[in-house]
């Protein structure tokens, strides 16, 4: 006798479950709930993520589709379910059962391997006869199933507006193979963050699997891969290990606009004062006036890349900075109208991409002036999210030709603008913060006057009201606490009887399919197990704070170079003299400060690095000297992206001088544009590399220990202040950001940083390009340390690029 679990058709057709072929057990009774092993026979314990997503694609007639799935993420595996496991377990009550009549009549003949065969419908019909009832047996199974591979990329594509309201895209893509590929979508900006970092841990878990088991394993991994263009295979796995899985999102009903319970337990250091880049910038803010209890500040410093007044209006907001971010993107006027005197009235009049729109908008002149005249205005909104969670959004005056000037109205011009918004963590505090900078530039002429008269007139002009929506903002979530909800993420643990039905076939070593199936294109439209749905519808940690003002007296702990060498390089080899004059680019070394389209080296002092204690205080300090010289800087330009350029027989690496330098790191940073551009840099080391340290492990090192530490700081000088804001001055993981290609031989390696791969980056790049001969740029590279051992953190290069010209690079 056997015991086992039935469900009647009723409750089975309401699960989504499919009918499965029942295997049976060496003792004879059908398996169809064995435990898996660990304590309380809960099945794995690995925590995992789970919640519920759309899944995007185009079936096999073309047609796109839009699905609701429920995603589980355990290890590095990946399940995609028609409904949520853990709450349709499939169990109904336990019968007993005579599993050896069950096995003589649904027994149908033998396989090649004198394995007995049985009948799903014999099976079925046999169990009815048993217990006198008509039921159908059914286990919860995943429609799509799939592992991470190490060469997962992760891209986020942003907001894409749709019949249902605003959806915030991922695509994913094997950064070898872009074919392989696939998207989701989630419900806000704050769910598709956490989406990327649950991948982002699968993808470690990837990582560690092919270091620590050898290459050979991974390629039997994916000797199985299925075919991404055909039909989706029939998939005959169970869910499993469903123990401990952080969710995300409450539900289904999430994505149909309704608000997010989830926290994030991200350690970030900020400063309450805004600016928590790794670079100092030359603002100077200066504290002017408090209106409704919000601060106005100036910057007072001798700015050369504008020609109006910066000012910035700073508040604190009771919510985490993705749901402050929806808000402000929003164009439901009803919900603008609580917060936004100005521009509450928005209309979207194109989307560019999912980074970048262009709206338009009517506003009550009364509110401001005595003029009756109503006004109009047009401006372009682009946003950015950096890997520390924060947001970035600039508003610039535009024009559109569906939106041409409209009778009755005057048209005006809005400020140009920036809305910064960065999470606070205070010590102790549970309750969600976030930091909200508005900035924007005015007339001088305007700021000057109200400055020596103080009189009435800026209380009622457009900035004043652009500044008071910080104010506005934070009355609105004060009065609308459910907005503000931020509550701890939610572990599922199901019963121990839920574990009797939820089986599994999902671990690590049994999956061979690539995770991308589990996103593919190409549905079947006549596929029985079609993902159409015609019936759904369905830690913190302690944080230090500081300003800026501490760095000055970490000046004394900076490292040093001579320490650097001494743990990077072999000390007791003769250094190689490095003779400038021998190394020479298609862009020029600069002559002076001011010398336009050239480049320079500058020190790191002006760049913040982890320092000793990092780990434990977060403390950063001042950089010091760079490791690597860098010797030359090419700019090029050419119709198609351009790799390897250190195989070029006319590549400075391949000259006579290069090839008796220990070692040359070469960055070709990847512009995308009409035509692409090149910007490549040579860094030399005037000793061999110490094999087990830091820079070494990173040159010998495999791409995902490449990806996972391979940084840089932007810091723009000089320059129009928009794409200041825009660049910003934080470090970057560009592995984790955008697609970076490795190319190790002889005595370089070279870092083919592909920004095209990121629609963020590409974004931010065009406006960049689009002030280049105005901009001064100081770049710095290093190798982020994640271990007390590898701490403090030290530059491995640093370039300054001086109003470069894309007219000036050379065409390959």
């Amino acid at each position: 006798m056997a015991t086992i679990t039935l469900k009647p058709p009723a409750t089975a057709a309401a699960a989504g479950g499919e009918v499965s072929e029942v295997e049976l057990s060496e003792a004879g009774s059908p398996d169809v709930g064995s435990q898996s092993s660990g304590s309380g026979g809960s099945g794995r314990s690995t925590a995992g993520s789970s919640g519920w997503v759309y899944h995007l694609g185009v079936n096999s007639i073309g047609h796109e589709y839009r699905h609701l799935r429920f995603l589980v993420i355990r290890g590095k595996t990946v399940a995609m379910y028609k409904r949520d496991p853990s709450k349709n377990p499939g169990i109904v009550g336990d019968a007993s059962i005579d599993a050896t009549a069950i096995e003589n009549a649904a027994s149908i003949g033998l396989d090649d391997d004198n394995r007995v065969i049985y009948s799903k419908k014999l099976i079925v019909s046999a169990f009815g006869a048993v217990l006198g009832c008509r039921f159908s047996l059914v286990l919860l199974q995943p429609i799509r199933k799939g592992v991470v591979s190490h060469t997962l990329m992760v891209e986020e594509l942003g907001r894409r507006i749709t019949s249902h309201g605003e959806l915030y895209v991922l695509r994913f893509y094997n950064r070898l193979d872009q074919t392989k590929k696939g998207e989701i979508a989630c419900g806000d900006p704050g769910e598709a963050r956490k989406w990327v970092e649950a991948f982002e841990q699968a993808k470690q878990q990837a990582d560690y699997d092919l270091m620590t088991r050898g290459v050979s394993w991974n390629r039997s991994q994916n000797e199985n891969e299925l075919n991404l263009d055909g039909h989706r295979p029939r998939v005959r796995r169970y869910a499993q290990g469903l123990g401990k899985l952080v969710r995300i999102g409450k539900g289904p009903e999430k994505l149909l606009r309704q608000s997010s319970n989830l926290q994030s337990h991200e350690i970030i250091n900020t400063n309450f004062g805004g600016d928590s880049g790794d670079a100092f910038e030359a603002h100077e803010w200066r504290y002017v006036r408090t209106f409704n209890g919000i601060r106005i500040f100036e910057d007072i410093a001798n700015t050369k890349g504008g020609k109006g007044v910066l000012l910035k209006s700073v508040g604190v907001v009771g919510a985490n900075p993705d749901t402050v971010f929806a808000v402000v993107l929003s164009s439901d006027k009803h919900k603008r109208y609580e917060w936004d005197m100005l521009t509450a009235d928005l209309e979207l009049v194109e989307t560019i991409d999912g980074y970048y729109d262009v709206v338009y908008g009517t506003y009550e002149p009364r509110y401001l002036s005595w003029w009756k005249t109503k006004k109009d205005f047009v401006f372009s909104r682009q946003w950015f999210r950096g890997q520390d969670g924060a947001y970035t959004i600039l508003q610039i005056p535009a024009c559109h030709k569906n939106k041409p000037p409209r009778h009755g109205y005057e048209r005006t011009k809005i400020n140009s603008s920036t809305w910064e918004l960065r999470r606070l963590n205070p010590p102790g505090s549970s309750t969600p913060k976030c930091l909200v900078t508005h900035m924007l530039e005015m007339s001088p002429s305007f700021w000057d006057r109200w400055k020596r008269r103080h009189n009435e007139n800026f209380d009622r002009s457009i900035a004043f009201a652009l500044l008071s929506q910080v104010a506005g903002l934070r009355e609105y979530f004060a009065a609308n606490p459910a907005l503000t909800s931020d509550l701890p993420s939610t572990v599922v643990k199901p019963k121990q009887s839920d574990s009797l039905i939820i089986q599994s076939e999902l671990d690590d070593s049994e999956l061979n399919d690539e995770f991308y199936d589990a996103l593919a294109r190409g549905e079947s439209f006549e596929d029985e197990d079609s993902d159409d749905d015609d019936d759904m519808i369905p830690k913190a940690g302690k944080v230090k704070f500081k300003n800026i003002s501490w760095a000055i007296a970490g000046l004394a702990m900076k490292p040093t170079k001579a320490s650097v060498e001494k743990s990077e390089l072999v000390t007791n080899s003769t250094p190689v003299t490095i003779d400038s004059n021998h190394f020479h680019g298609t862009l020029r070394r600069a002559k002076s400060e001011n010398d336009p389209n050239s480049w320079s080296e500058p020190g790191g002092e002006k760049f913040m690095i982890r320092g000793k204690t990092y780990l434990t205080d977060y403390t950063k300090v001042v950089g010091g000297d760079p490791l690597l010289k860098l010797i030359a800087v090419d700019w090029f330009k050419a119709d198609e992206r351009f790799d390897s350029v250190a195989l070029h027989p006319k590549s400075l690496v391949q000259s006579e001088a290069a090839k008796k330098i220990p070692f040359i790191l070469v960055i070709n940073l990847q512009v995308p544009a009409k035509p692409n551009y090149n910007l490549v840099m040579y860094y030399a080391a005037e000793r061999p590399v110490n094999k087990d340290s830091l820079l070494g492990r990173f040159i010998d090192g495999t791409d995902a220990f490449r990806d996972a530490r391979f940084k840089l700081i932007p810091s723009i000088v000089e320059g129009y202040w928009m794409v200041k804001r825009a660049v910003g001055t934080k470090a970057c993981l560009l592995g984790k950001a955008v697609t970076c290609n490795y190319l190790r031989q002889d005595n370089f390696l070279e870092i083919d940083v592909d920004i095209g791969s990121s629609s963020v980056a590409r974004s931010i790049i065009g406006l960049v390009l689009g002030y280049v001969t105005g901009l001064v740029v100081d770049l710095a590279i290093l190798i982020e340390a994640k271990e007390e051992k590898e701490l403090p953190e030290y530059i491995l290069g640093t370039v300054r690029l001086n109003r470069a010209n894309p007219d000036s690079a050379v065409p390959i």
